[in-house]
């Protein structure tokens, strides 16, 4: 076993030092980075392009100057129809026609908006506020309530929920659902990413060493067994050490925007949503000046910015570390044992979809997680070790019981170890064999070979 440290040696060493290393080590962490802030921006940007809309109602007046105009959208009541507007409304600079029928107040799909692009939801859900309201104030005006318009607007507030977690101790931390679903994805996607890539990697120096002839050589003072975990193990020092490099960059980035864009902005102080009997009149004035000072979207990515740097990170790092570890040399064994099996990549198409199908299922489920963690199928797929490296990864940001995430990291060692075991079987009965097509039924008959 003393030349497994040396092709680990090699193996880590020739894969370092390509360019293809240094240039993705340093890019994936400003990609990741700016994957995380232009989620941020999607979720708080509007729609920037001014849009004229015609609208045509069946029963003139009904609904007149109901939708209001914006600073980038105008709404033009016309007296004229349909059929004959459509012929002409985009040269006339309309973005499109909003047709309004007498029954929309009895059937909810009555109202069409028309037009040669697919209008976007914030459109959308505008148009149908404004005239569901109209219509909720004509059938109480119908009730002959008195000043129904001044307790109609005094009426009228927005919520916005405010979620903190609380520990045994009793402590309070705010959290924010759309930043655990941000990291979900990152997390998710990148550890779908990572093991695939980097297994792939195993399988494809196995064919190329075994193609090339010079696994005969290796062989002839190595064993098999030894050669495979070598390789395997190298090019995970390989992925570990670009995700070290990864956490040190990200961390100076974090570090960068905290004291360069946020160096001002005390988000405990601004943001956080206490009665304001509990502050003095003059703690209250000052809250209100620094507000006004900031722009809402500022205020809105500090206010993420600050919740995403409380996530439990030495759990979410020390966890992803093992997960990519442990996930990465379950599927690497099965990439190693298939490319000892094969005589070129082309092959190797007939054994990749039962491979790819657990990785796949795993990465859609941690989508699926993002809108519900807590489900019955995110929860068993992240117990489940072909699939929970990436989905337990996407339920830690929101928090999980730490007898499930024991339980994952128990299965996953066993796991892990009965695959190499089993690919070790394979590898060594492959890696030497020339010319013949191999099937699974060949591949078990290998698995059971004792000799």
């Amino acid at each position: 076993m003393n030349k497994i440290p040396v092709i680990i040696k090699r193996e880590y060493i020739t894969r370092v030092r390509k360019k293809s290393f240094i240039i993705m080590t340093i890019l994936a962490p400003l990609l990741i980075a700016g994957l995380i802030v232009i989620s941020m921006l999607m979720s708080m940007s509007k729609d920037r392009d001014f849009k004229k809309i015609a609208v045509i109602e069946k029963v003139p007046g009904m609904f007149r100057n109901v939708i209001k105009d914006t600073e980038y959208e105008d709404f033009v009541y016309l007296d004229i129809g349909v059929e004959e507007l459509k012929k002409t409304f985009v040269q006339e600079g309309y973005y499109g026609i909003l047709y309004i029928s007498e029954v929309v107040t009895e059937v909810p799909n009555a109202v069409e908006l028309i037009s040669t692009k697919q209008p976007p939801f914030t459109l959308l859900e505008r148009i149908e506020g404004d005239l569901e309201k109209e219509i909720e104030r004509n059938k109480l005006l119908s009730h002959n309530i008195q000043n129904l318009d001044e307790i109609l607007k005094s009426i009228d507030v927005n919520v916005n929920v405010t979620t903190r977690l609380i520990d045994d101790a009793g402590n309070l931390k705010e959290t924010s659902t759309v930043v655990s679903m941000i990291l979900a994805y990152v997390f998710g996607f990148l550890m779908y990413m990572l093991v695939f890539i980097f297994g792939s990697q195993v399988m494809r120096g196995v064919i190329e060493e075994k193609t090339s002839r010079v696994v005969e050589v290796v062989v002839s003072s190595v064993k098999p067994v030894q050669l495979m975990m070598g390789k395997i193990i190298g090019i995970a020092l390989v992925g570990l050490t670009q995700f070290m490099i990864w956490i040190v960059l990200i961390t100076a980035t974090v570090m960068i925007v905290n004291t360069a864009v946020l160096k001002d902005i005390d988000v405990t102080q601004i943001t956080q949503n206490l009665p304001q009997s509990i502050m003095g009149e003059e703690k209250q004035a000052l809250t209100a000046e620094k507000v006004n000072q900031i722009s809402p979207e500022l205020m809105e990515f500090a206010k993420n910015f600050d919740t995403a740097m409380n996530q439990n990170w030495p759990l979410i790092i020390i966890s992803f570390i093992f997960y990519f570890l442990t996930g990465y040399l379950l599927y690497a064994s099965i990439f190693a044992a298939i490319g000892s099996a094969v005589d070129n990549e082309t092959e190797t198409q007939q054994f990749m979809l039962p491979v790819t199908i657990p990785i796949i299922i795993g990465l859609m489920v941690a989508m699926g997680t993002m809108t519900n963690p807590e489900s019955s199928l995110s929860l068993w797929c992240s117990i489940i070790p072909l699939t929970s490296p990436i989905v337990m990864m996407a339920r830690i940001p929101f928090g999980i019981p730490y007898w499930q995430l024991a339980v994952s990291m128990v299965l996953m060692v066993i796991t892990f170890l009965a695959f190499v075991w089993m690919a070790a079987k394979i590898y060594r009965t492959g890696i030497l064999m020339y010319g013949k097509k191999t099937s699974w039924k060949e591949m078990w008959k290998w698995l059971r070979y004792s000799g």
